[in-house]
This record gives structure tokens, C-alpha cells and sequence, in this order.
């Protein structure tokens, strides 16, 4: 079985797909953002969030559609076709190992300087121009993919929005930073506050548990992400490109720790793929 995955990503990520990411993207948040919510009332629509570890899949799409196109009114997406296609197709690669193959995964570099990644509701997955430069292989790029997917599949936040004081414990909608009249917009805020947030400690733990486990079902080298950890833990707590990620993730240390009791030996005979040679290189 570890061959044939292997034998599967080589023929899966060397197939060039009739795909252009920024058109489809532009054109999955034009529609329907407000075509299902639209039908409900704030009471009803609010209702909803309160229950949200039950929204079905369709609202939880919804919900990450509109956060998505927050976050890219933030930060635009990196003009660089070839980039963009090459991180869907081994996105979406990766994602198909988990028990959500069936959302419409969306993946996208964003320009900042910055090292980060965000994941929204619904399979809408970005990292930064900063964290993708960081990179040195195909497997480094599937363990940091691997650990957003490991959020949406877990529906961490989803958990934030039921939580969150956007939404008072009489279901009333609480609009401050509120723009528009959609009411998702409503509901949300701003994307970039939502995916930035932090989340428990516990669950960050549990993306990067997730995220070596898919690398290892696609036939990428298991043990790519605790490099990147490694890489990221060198960063000065000064340095502002990883001020965000050290504020809202427990220390790369800390991580690097916890993968490790997890891992144990478990994965020392599985021998993946690092495809440096085919990982795609970000224009500077």
C-alpha cells in the first residue's frame, strides 16, 4: 500500500490539470455566498451558529466562502499562475487522504512577508509568500497543507464561531467591525480575525498529528513537517514575520515535543517522498 501511494502521487502530481485557480477562485466567491443564508432570518441564521458543531456542510462552505473572501480583501492572492495551480493540485492531493475528500478544497499563497498559514470552514486554505519561501520541498509543503487540513476536517474554527461573542447567549448578533448587510458578514466579522485567532493549544497539537498522517497516506516524507517546525523555532520571538504565529501557536519547541511522544518510532519504516526536485519555486 505505501508503494502504491507513492506510485499514485508521482503519476496525481505530475498531471497538468485545465485549471486556473484565480478565475475559479474569483468565481467561487462571486456565487452564492448569500444564496442559502439569505432564505433565513437573523434569529434563524443566528440559531444556526449557536448549533454550529451541527451546521450542515453546505453552511459550513458558506461560512468559510465569506471568510475567504475577507482574508483576500486583506491579502491578495501571489500573481503567480503556476504557483497557485502547483499548491491546489498537491493540496488537494493531500486533503483526498482524509475523511473529507468530498468538500471543495481551495488553496492559495497570499502576499505577505509573513510566516503563516489559515485555514476557514469548508476547505479554504492559505499560507504566506513568507511561509512558502521557507520551504524547501514538496513533503515541507504537504506536512504545513496537512496541518491547516487537519483544522477543517476537525472543524476547529467552527468551534471558535460558537464561541465567540459574536454571538451573545440569547442569539442576538453582536455588529461591531461589521460592513455590509450580508448576514454572514454579519455573523463572522472580519475573515482575517477569525483564522488568526488562536485556538487551544490541544488542537494545534492535533493538526500537526493529523498532518503527518495524511503526508504519510499521500507518500510524502512523514517527518517533513517537524522540519519545518525546526526551521521556524531558529526565528527569533523578536522578529515580526512570525510574531502572529508565535502569538496564537504554542512554541515550534513545544510542537516538535508533542509530534515527537506521538510519533515515537511508529513511522521509521515508512519511506516517502521529499520531491525537492519537483517543488515548485516562488518567484522573488
Amino acid at each position: 500500500m505505501k508503494y502504491l501511494s507513492i506510485t499514485v502521487l508521482t503519476f496525481f502530481c505530475s498531471t497538468t490539470w485545465g485549471f486556473d485557480f484565480e478565475e475559479e477562485f474569483k468565481k467561487v466567491l462571486k456565487d452564492g455566498v448569500q444564496k442559502k443564508i439569505e432564505e433565513k432570518s437573523d434569529a434563524a441564521t443566528s440559531s444556526a451558529l449557536l448549533g454550529l458543531v451541527g451546521t450542515s456542510q453546505e453552511e459550513e462552505i458558506t461560512i468559510g466562502r465569506q471568510i475567504a473572501g475577507n482574508l483576500l480583501g486583506a491579502s491578495a492572492l501571489v500573481k503567480d499562475k503556476k504557483l497557485q495551480t502547483y499548491v491546489n493540485n498537491v493540496g488537494r492531493w493531500v486533503a483526498n487522504q482524509s475523511e473529507r475528500p468530498d468538500l471543495p478544497w481551495h488553496f492559495g499563497v497570499i502576499e505577505s512577508s509573513d510566516v503563516n498559514a489559515f485555514a476557514a470552514p469548508g476547505g479554504y486554505i492559505f499560507l504566506t509568500r513568507g511561509l512558502y519561501r521557507l520551504l524547501q520541498n514538496e513533503a515541507e509543503l504537504a506536512g504545513v497543507l496537512g496541518h491547516e487540513i487537519g483544522h477543517v476536517i476537525r472543524k476547529h474554527h467552527l468551534k471558535i464561531l460558537q464561541k465567540s461573542s459574536l454571538v451573545d447567549l440569547g442569539g442576538k448578533l453582536i455588529s461591531k467591525q461589521v460592513g455590509g448587510n450580508d448576514k454572514v458578514q454579519k455573523l463572522i466579522g472580519s475573515g482575517a480575525e477569525i483564522v488568526a485567532r488562536s485556538l487551544d493549544q490541544n488542537a494545534e497539537f492535533e493538526a500537526d498529528r493529523i498532518a503527518v498522517v495524511l503526508a504519510a497516506r499521500a507518500g510524502y516524507d512523514a517527518f517533513a513537517l517537524p522540519e519545518v517546525l525546526q526551521q521556524i523555532g531558529h526565528f527569533s520571538k523578536d522578529d515580526g514575520s512570525v510574531a502572529l504565529l508565535f502569538k496564537t501557536h504554542p512554541h515550534p519547541d513545544d510542537r516538535l515535543e508533542k509530534l515527537g511522544l506521538a510519533m515515537n518510532t511508529r513511522l521509521e519504516d515508512v519511506k516517502g517522498k521529499t520531491l525537492e526536485t519537483r517543488f515548485y519555486r516562488i518567484k522573488p
